[in-house]
């Protein structure tokens, strides 16, 4: 038995220090997983696999990325939930995860109480797309192309319950229009079908759909964030195209196990935070038109809360069923 072993039985017998804590200092033992409640190639996809490699120099070990597709994400969220809280499982969060906790009344943990803030990653608005056969060109011309067509366009999203259906219900309730909305296994599959003319329009976020706005693939209408985008600058926002007030963020942050050692957290944050400052990390996530953040573990296991609480209000407002 080599020296340091033996002075960490010593001081556990002693109780010096605690288990955890002799866990917070081995940490990471092994390749730390981000569990992304979608598939592979949307947005909370393409934000993990950019921060990944750049966490993994930080901490000495590799970062994967485990796709765990469904129910709005929030089997994502269960699976890091009942993980070990010993920071080898984290999940990459998003909007999508703040409605379904909210709009999901009966699921077997509570995402308020068994999940806590490592960092908010970045954030950015949602953009409104249609395919281009769609003759809008404007949030009037497609509120009044819907109102002629009641019942028969279509919206797709990312799942029942994710930011992109909200956005999408939301903005029904508000035009006083009918649409069908089509749900999918995440917010890539769903731009897919929007770009072979199987629906309508999709609200995403800016960082999955900027690149196939650029190439005419799908046609961009508006922004939901109160002000304008820096990507997109000429595109309104659909509160000053006749709708004041209406307000949808897309935001992705990362969280852990609620019992995850603080020191663990700290680590965590430090690699993330890494990763954030790197020049191409950022400049992939600005170029996507999602903006760079970094907040403290504290301050977003607070606007975690905080939006939930936002989106029980939205939901209980515009009477969407939960479960």
């Amino acid at each position: 038995m080599t020296a340091r072993p033996v002075v960490l039985v010593l001081l556990l017998a002693a109780g010096s220090i605690s288990a955890p804590e002799v866990r917070a200092q081995s940490f990471p033992i092994k390749p730390v997983r981000i569990v992304v409640g979608a598939s592979a190639g949307g947005g909370i996809d393409i934000v993990s696999r950019t921060l990944g490699p750049k966490m993994s120099e930080r901490l000495g070990q590799q970062v994967i990325v485990d796709n765990r597709p469904g129910a709005g994400t929030t089997i994502g969220g269960e699976v890091t939930a009942k993980s070990a809280p010993d920071g080898h499982t984290i999940f990459m969060a998003s909007t999508s995860f703040s409605v379904s906790a909210a709009l999901y009344r009966k699921l077997a943990y509570d995402p308020v109480r068994d999940l806590t803030g490592v960092m908010l990653i970045a954030s950015g608005p949602l953009v409104l797309v249609v395919h281009p056969s769609v003759p809008a060109k404007s949030v009037k011309e497609l509120v009044a192309l819907a109102k002629a067509r009641p019942g028969k366009m279509t919206f797709a999203s990312g799942g029942t319950g994710t930011s992109l259906h909200l956005a999408g219900e939301l903005f029904k309730a508000r035009a006083g229009i009918d649409m069908v909305h089509v749900p999918y296994k995440g917010g890539a599959p769903a731009v897919v079908d929007l770009m072979g003319g199987q629906v309508d329009m999709l609200f995403d976020v800016m960082l999955a759909v900027l690149p196939h706005i650029k190439a005419g693939k799908v046609r961009a209408i508006a922004v939901t964030s109160a002000a304008r985008s820096g990507q997109l600058p000429q595109l309104p926002t659909i509160a000053e195209s006749g709708f004041p007030g209406f307000d949808v963020a897309g935001w992705f942050g990362l969280l852990a196990p609620a019992a995850t050692p603080k020191n663990v957290i700290g680590a965590l944050h430090a690699a993330a935070l890494n990763a954030l400052e790197n020049r191409e990390v950022r400049s992939r996530l600005t170029g996507l038109g999602a903006d760079p953040v970094g907040s403290s573990p504290e301050a977003f296991t607070s606007s975690f809360r905080g939006e939930v609480a936002r989106w029980r209000k939205v939901i209980d407002a515009i009477g969407i069923a939960t479960q």
